[in-house]
């Protein structure tokens, strides 16, 4: 019974790693390491360990089987052991550093050998640190290209598939959407005919899937494969995918303005990733932040950003703040950072920097921010006519309008806003056109089409009230108060607009028109000091809390 024992416990355990029993594999394998420690069983303990969330197991347990390769000689094997403590040490502790030297480490255990699973695996996971964490999706689809390469040599069909989903991606990335599309369209077909069989790989290709759609805003496809892989996912008992794929499925309702829907999914997978994986928290915690930023829920929103650290979408979402205080320094200051760090080539993750920092400099108006603005259109019109999604359409005819408005130019600002508002009718996206239907009531006004202005003001507030979008249901409703007052003829607005001096008045006017402290210097050719100070003055003489307030009370009175 004995002598048999070890051997049952190694059926045992890679029967239950088949199954998706990682409990029973867990235990089979330690069993096996209590008789005599061997790396296959170290690295058995290891895989169940890790669909487990075990990562103290999870370390301790391939860490020794690396070393035990190491000694006998298997470079391919510790090669492979090397790749998952990378993946290991990003996604369980965050340490980038750590992981890409083991992905160095089994680089040079493979050189020079021929062409194995391992070579693909190491290819695969090197692309998804090359497209997430550098930005860099030229190098990314370089080895998505080798992973390809490599499944076709090996007659893997799953990593060639897998190759093929990051290769995809990374098309998108830099804007080459319907290329990418035409290679996920592949990976989707041998997934859904039965092609593949490695559980892992079926669940990574799925997500690579997702995220590529995410991406190129492709958002009926990345429902389909979200559904797909949640179900993979609670199948198999793959929590960590599950979550992952939470995430960005929250993304999809957010944008289709499901925003409870939203809230739930990432508010389960912040808590799944927080006990499974702490170091892929930050996306999950900056979406999360992102929703609260569009409720209006602004403390929550920058202390969420605060939590995700540097990641990208935090960095934009504290921009976006300030630019919603009317802080447009700092809002222009982060968003450059953010690009400063993304190569030209990322263009699509580039696409909405742009559009931020095209609003933060056109809400100056001054000469300098316009040109600025100006050569950042230039980049985004080349994106979007590019990748020819309605999204990325939608975005730069937003931008173009915003500056055409800030220009003067208010024919072309309403043709551009126009164009804007029907882009994102088509994309599916509510509240992106309730803002952009906000900022052509603006230029309506301007032109004197106050019927035109209140229908879009109208069918704007209806669908933030929806949302419940407190922020800009807030300013939308001070625009309506605004064309609804009468002009001041009233012996009562006389007496209001003479508590008022007319720098007062005029300074709220901008305000009313959403232009920041600065911007409000620069177009009246004072210091920002003397705008603070206005400002200041009228919100004591209005008795009203905050720059909106003062806004509606002074449209109410109808002395704007």
């Amino acid at each position: 019974m004995g002598v048999s024992q070890p051997v049952d416990d190694r059926t045992a355990g890679r029967e239950a790693l088949n199954a998706g029993d990682w409990p029973e594999a867990q235990r089979a394998f330690e069993r096996l390491l209590a008789i005599e420690e061997t790396p296959e069983a170290l690295e058995g303990l290891g895989l169940a360990a890790w669909w487990l969330n075990l990562a103290e197991v999870v370390f301790d347990s391939r860490e020794r089987a690396f070393r035990a390769y190491r000694q006998r000689g298997d470079q391919n094997a510790a090669a492979r052991m090397a790749v998952w403590l990378a993946w290991d040490s990003a996604a369980f502790r965050g340490e980038e550093g750590v992981a890409k030297g083991w992905l160095q480490r089994a680089r040079r255990l493979l050189d020079g050998r021929p062409d194995s699973p391992e070579h693909a695996f190491l290819a695969a996971r090197a692309a998804v640190f090359a497209l997430i964490d550098d930005g860099d999706p030229d190098e990314a689809a370089r080895l998505a290209v080798d992973t390809i390469r490599i499944g076709q040599a090996i007659g893997s069909i799953d990593y060639e598939m897998v190759g093929r989903a990051l290769y995809g991606w990374s098309l998108i990335a830099t804007g080459r959407v319907q290329e990418g599309v035409h290679e996920l369209d592949e990976v989707s077909t041998a997934i859904l005919a039965g092609e593949l069989t490695d559980r892992l790989l079926i669940a990574l290709a799925g997500c690579y899937l997702i995220a590529a759609c995410d991406r190129a805003r492709d958002h009926t496809r990345a429902v389909q494969w979200c559904d797909r892989i949640k179900a993979h996912s609670a199948k198999w008992g793959l929590k960590p995918l599950f979550a992952v794929c939470r995430t960005q499925y929250a993304s999809v309702c957010m944008w289709r303005g499901s925003w409870d829907e939203a809230e739930r999914e990432l508010t389960h997978a912040c808590d799944e990733l927080a006990i499974c994986r702490p170091g892929m928290t930050a996306e999950g915690r900056a979406r999360l932040g992102e929703l609260r930023r569009r409720q209006g829920r602004i403390e929550e929103a920058e202390e969420l950003f605060e939590r995700s650290g540097a990641h990208p979408l935090a960095l934009l979402g504290r921009a976006a703040i300030a630019l919603d205080r009317g802080d447009r320094q700092t809002a222009v200051d982060l968003v450059e950072r953010h690009l400063r760090r993304l190569p030209t080539s990322n263009r699509t993750e580039r696409a909405s920097a742009l559009a931020l920092l095209i609003r933060a400099c056109a809400d100056n108006e001054s000469a300098p921010d316009l040109a600025r603005a100006r050569a950042a259109l230039g980049e985004l019109r080349g994106i979007a006519d590019a990748a020819r999604t309605a999204p990325l359409l939608a975005s730069a005819s937003l931008a173009a309008g915003l500056i055409a408005r800030a220009a003067g130019d208010l024919d072309t600002a309403r043709r551009e806003l126009e164009d804007a508002v029907d882009w994102f009718l088509d994309s599916g996206a509510p509240f992106e056109t309730a803002c952009a239907r906000l900022d052509l009531a603006t230029v309506m006004e301007r032109l004197g089409r106050s019927d035109a202005a209140s229908t879009e003001l109208d069918r704007a507030i209806a669908e933030l009230t929806r949302l419940d979008a407190r922020g800009v249901l807030t300013l939308a409703q001070s625009i309506r108060t605004r064309l609804a007052a009468p002009r001041p003829s009233s012996t009562a607005a006389v007496r209001d607009q003479h508590s008022l001096t007319p720098r007062e008045l005029e300074v709220l006017r901008l305000i009313s028109d959403g232009l920041s402290n600065q911007a409000i210097a620069e177009r009246l050719r004072i210091s920002e000091h003397t705008v603070h100070r206005h400002v200041a003055n009228t919100l004591t003489k209005l008795d009203v809390p905050s720059r909106s307030a003062a806004v509606a009370c002074a449209a109410k009175r109808g002395l704007l």
